[in-house]
């Protein structure tokens, strides 16, 4: 191979052009490589040039050397390499062996170093460039013109295969992996391989270095990514909601692209086909007792199910823009603007007309919801609440001493607030629900967290004692154990009993015998306890050696399936029935079959499932590969067939 022998393509030409021009749009503009050459004279400047997208830092040392006097050449590539920390040993050998212009040398060791930075690149691909890298070397004696073009034209045959980069990408979880793809390569098409790479099943979004999100549908030069970038995949994963209803309910999954899909009882929010084409860009989901509210990525809001629970918006839809956070009752909803103000709808008995304190509901931060009641915590730490006072939605009573509130916590039918001096204030129903703490008052200092049951609540104190009040019926009287309620680290709470977890791993229970608060047959098993799940009147504790005991009446007996119960990951619950997931991946259920208590029907299809959530008669289990099972009670959601194709590749 002679100088000047090797033909320029013209599209060869048109790219390179292209890319000079953006590269000194202010400085050159030239329209053919030969103007080019004939401009700069010296070809190391522009060999260095027409490939500095690959390697600058490379390509300028080389440049650097073959200018300078040999003397210094051996300096300057150890200056280099020295400053440039990650170069293969066969980089660094390689640049003083052209610099002496011992060129097959040189060959050899810039053949090695590609193999050690492009792994995948093509044996085509290593020819073509030691061809070029041979005719660069019998021209370095050449005259500078012809040698430019000759060096130029047989660059240009070899760019298509080594244009080429690696890219790290990381999930949020740690995984990494290394990508290649080529920079004329869509994000897109990037994404797609890492998303294969990292076995994540689920669409997401690629973000650079800066958090920005990278433009699906620019080049990976037009996206200014390099080798050595680090970005990162957000994976959209499948995210299940289910109705609160305590006779039908329904699910809806918010899918890995940002649509939705809906079953379940139709009337409660398990048909959402009059609203489908409008469920796109779905950031989050909020469910009441049977209807649903989704909220966009342009922060507007879009609903259905049963009109009496909040699934008919149209008539404040106007006003639901930039929407942050929406919370639930039984049968409304409350959505926060990015402004601090307060959007509601639905059934005004349960807290969907706020007009009576419009005008107070202005930076509110956070908002709590009882049965049919809201409570908002403002920036200054005052609340608001609406909604029938039976459920707590009138606070005047005590609305002096809500000052500095931190956190709320609600039964049934009444709220308990945290303050900001570690005190507590209650409002609601009183004979019921917990709206009344005077008895307890003076003890209520230096709570740290609030449980609630039905009709109760039992807060943690930082001593680790635990004070209680409410209906006793539902566990507001804890005096039969309170002398072993010590060192206690976390509390569960059934519908109307409560379980302790102690420092020591043990467990003290109380409330409604019926709903779990008799826990004196499993006592001595309850050894080790890592956690605790509830269903409307048993409990299910995790030990720390994976395996589970279980007490109660509503799935509180799991003696048929105890021997499958083995390094058990995490419980859900359904009103009546409990699902574990093993270390496997695989499921083992038991309880009340109406509740979802018996899996048997899906059980060869429960396999890698990473979570599952619960309606009060229905579970739903998410596998690895982001497909969707469910079990249960056709009415709470448990016959998924109709929307099976939308959830299998969610």
């Amino acid at each position: 191979m002679r100088c000047g022998t090797v033909p320029i393509p013209d599209s060869a030409k048109t790219e390179y052009v292209r890319h000079l021009k953006l590269k000194f749009s202010e400085a050159f503009s030239p329209n053919t490589i030969e103007d080019e050459v004939s401009q700069w004279g010296d070809w190391a400047f522009a060999f260095r040039n027409f490939l500095s997208f690959m390697d600058w830092g490379y390509l300028t040392v080389l440049g650097r050397l073959l200018d300078s006097e040999a003397s210094v050449r051996a300096a300057v590539a150890e200056e280099w390499f020295s400053a440039k920390k990650g170069v293969s040993r066969p980089a660094a050998r390689a640049l003083p062996s052209l610099a002496s212009q011992e060129n097959r040398k040189a060959i050899d060791l810039i053949g090695e170093c590609i193999d050690a930075e492009y792994p995948q690149a093509t044996v085509a691909a290593l020819r073509a460039l030691v061809e070029a890298i041979d005719l660069i070397g019998e021209c370095i004696d050449a005259e500078y013109p012809q040698a430019t073009v000759a060096a130029l034209r047989a660059l240009v045959e070899v760019a298509p295969f080594i244009m080429s980069i690696s890219v790290d990408v990381h999930l949020l979880s740690g995984k990494r992996a290394a990508v290649e793809v080529e920079t004329d390569a869509s994000v897109e098409s990037l994404k797609r391989r890492a998303q294969s790479a990292l076995v994540v099943p689920s669409r997401g979004r690629l973000l650079n270095s800066s958090g920005e999100v990278l433009d699906g549908a620019q080049t990976v030069t037009e996206a200014k990514l390099t080798s050595g970038d680090v970005l990162t995949l957000h994976v959209n994963q499948v995210q299940l909601k289910a109705a609160k209803g305590i006779n039908f309910s329904a699910f809806a999954a918010l899918l890995g692209d940002g649509s939705v899909a809906t079953w379940g009882r139709a009337d409660f929010g398990g048909d959402s086909s009059a609203v489908q084409d409008q469920l796109r860009d779905v950031q989050q989901i909020q469910a009441s007792g049977g209807a649903f509210a989704a909220i966009l990525g342009d922060g507007s809001v879009v609903t259905w199910g049963n009109a009496d629970y909040g699934g008919n918006s149209s008539g404040v839809q106007e006003q639901l823009r930039d929407v942050q956070q929406i919370q639930a009752s039984d049968g409304a909803f409350a959505a926060i603007l990015i402004d601090g103000s307060v959007v509601t709808w639905g059934h005004a008995g349960a807290g969907g007309d706020s007009r009576a304190v419009q005008d107070q509901l202005r930076d509110v931060q956070q908002i709590q919801a009882s049965h049919g009641a809201f409570a908002a915590i403002r920036g200054d730490g005052s609340v608001v609440t609406w909604g029938p006072a039976k459920y707590g939605g009138d606070s005047s009573a005590v609305q002096d001493q809500l000052r500095g509130v931190q956190q709320i916590q609600a039964s049934f039918g009444a709220f308990a607030a945290i303050l900001i001096d570690a005190s507590v204030v209650t409002w609601g129903d009183a004979r019921f629900f917990g709206g009344d703490s005077i008895a307890v008052q003076e003890q209520l200092r230096n709570v740290q967290q609030i449980q609630a049951s039905h009709g109760a609540f039992a807060a943690i104190l930082i001593d680790g004692s635990v004070v209680t009040w409410g209906h006793a019926g539902a566990g507001g009287d804890s005096r039969a154990v309170q002398d072993q309620l010590r060192d206690v680290q976390q509390i569960q709470a059934s519908g109307g009993a409560f379980a302790a977890i102690r420092g020591d791993g043990s467990v003290v229970t109380w409330g409604d015998a019926r709903s779990g608060g008799d826990s004196s047959a499993v006592q001595d098993q309850l050894r080790d306890v890592q956690q605790i799940q509830a269903s409307g009147g048993a409990f299910a504790a995790i030990l720390g050696d994976g395996s589970v005991v279980t007490w109660g009446a509503f799935g509180g007996d799991s003696s048929a399936v105890q021997d499958q119960l083995r390094d058990v990951q995490q419980i859900q619950a359904s009103a009546g029935a409990f699902a574990a997931i093993l270390a496997d991946g695989s499921v083992v259920t038991w309880g009340n079959a109406d509740y979802g208590g018996n899996s048997s029907g899906v059980q060869e299809q429960l396999r890698d499932v990473q979570q599952i959530q619960a309606s009060d008669g229905a579970f739903a289990a998410i596998l690895i590969d982001g497909s969707v099972v469910t079990w249960g009670n056709a009415i709470f959601g448990g016959d998924s067939s109709a929307v099976q194709d939308q959830l299998r590749y969610a």
